[in-house]
């Protein structure tokens, strides 16, 4: 037996609960993965609240990413005893995810860990930090380089946004940070964010072409943010936008990809091709210590979920939640 948070849907409602479970219970899968820790992303958040079209179909384990142990395995990628790393591939949405002690998976999902890292740390990034560092990458391939100017992250208090601050901080770009919250300016300072700009501001209408202020941005909302965004784009600028948390419509023009070179380059977690996820996860665990990454993360037991879930889609969270599925 092993516990699971397990969402059920009656009358319409989401309906999230603690069940002890058995490994007859589980979906296919040729790996089944003792779980160490998973994280509570905002997708996560949508899920167990019930306020987002994210489960696929019910009962699910909800749960995008988790960290563990190999317990059981047909595959020949993996022996009992490897550590692994999952995210993506529709796990919490339409495969039972990592809100659970136990999961069963297909092989090819699993990233082997990276030297240097282990289950705990792998989850304190997780999913988000993986997107913030696809996001760097895009950017870097788009040769938006430190000495380029001013790089903005939007929805930087968040999960994405606080890793993508502290990458890029560390990499040595001018991070400018976008957060309704003046209170996350201390928290985001110490990850190396050097200027700030209110939510409300960059929610403003705009013309299809402001004043040139970025020779880069990662975009974590979507939306009228993300508009404003391309139209303030110096000429030859990259946006890295990997969120849909404002809005998936985007009202602009052309303008600023003819008249200013802009390119917009979409990053997914989800479906990123595993060659790619792998480099993510091997420059995450070369060129971010511990040190830099231990203030982003509060650690909660798996029966804590639902409210923290609550708190996360209200905007109460700073950086990283991370479950220990050890605990109880």
């Amino acid at each position: 037996m092993f516990k699971a948070l397990v969402l059920e849907q009656q009358d319409a409602k989401t309906h999230a609960s603690i069940r002890q479970l058995t490994v007859a219970d589980l979906p296919a899968g040729d790996v089944l993965v003792d779980v160490a820790y998973s994280s509570l992303n905002y997708k996560d958040g949508l899920a167990v609240t019930g306020k987002g079209k994210i489960v696929r179909q019910f009962p699910m384990v909800p749960g995008i990413d988790f960290a563990g142990t190999v317990a059981e395995s047909a595959s020949e990628r993996f022996r009992p005893g490897d550590a692994v790393i999952l995210t993506g591939w529709g796990v919490g949405e339409n495969h039972w995810g990592g809100f659970a002690q136990k999961v069963r998976v297909n092989s090819e999902w699993l990233v082997p860990m990276p030297a240097g890292l282990n289950a705990q740390k792998a989850m304190i990034i997780g999913t988000a930090g993986l997107t913030a560092m696809l996001c760097v990458m895009a950017l870097e391939e788009a040769g938006v380089t430190p000495d380029a100017g001013k790089v903005l992250v939007t929805g930087a208090a968040g999960g994405v946004g606080s890793v993508a601050v502290l990458l890029l901080a560390r990499l040595g770009y001018h991070v400018v940070a976008v957060t309704g919250r003046p209170e996350t300016h201390a928290f985001l300072s110490a990850l190396g964010a050097k200027e700030f700009i209110s939510r409300e501001i960059m929610n403003q209408p705009c013309r299809p072409l402001e004043a040139q202020r970025w020779a880069g941005a990662v975009d974590v909302v979507g939306g009228e943010m993300l508009a404003r965004v391309l139209a303030e784009m110096a000429y030859g600028g990259a946006v890295a936008a990997c969120g849909l948390a404002g809005s998936f419509k985007l009202d602009t023009t052309v303008m600023p990809f003819i008249l200013r070179n802009v390119s917009l380059r979409g990053v997914d977690s989800v479906s990123c091709p595993l060659a790619r996820r792998v480099r993510a996860w091997e420059r995450l665990a070369a060129e971010l210590p511990e040190a830099a990454y231990a203030d982003l993360v509060q650690s909660i037991a798996l029966e804590a979920v639902p409210q923290a879930a609550q708190d996360i889609i209200n905007g109460r969270v700073c950086g990283r939640v991370l479950i220990d599925l050890a605990q109880g």
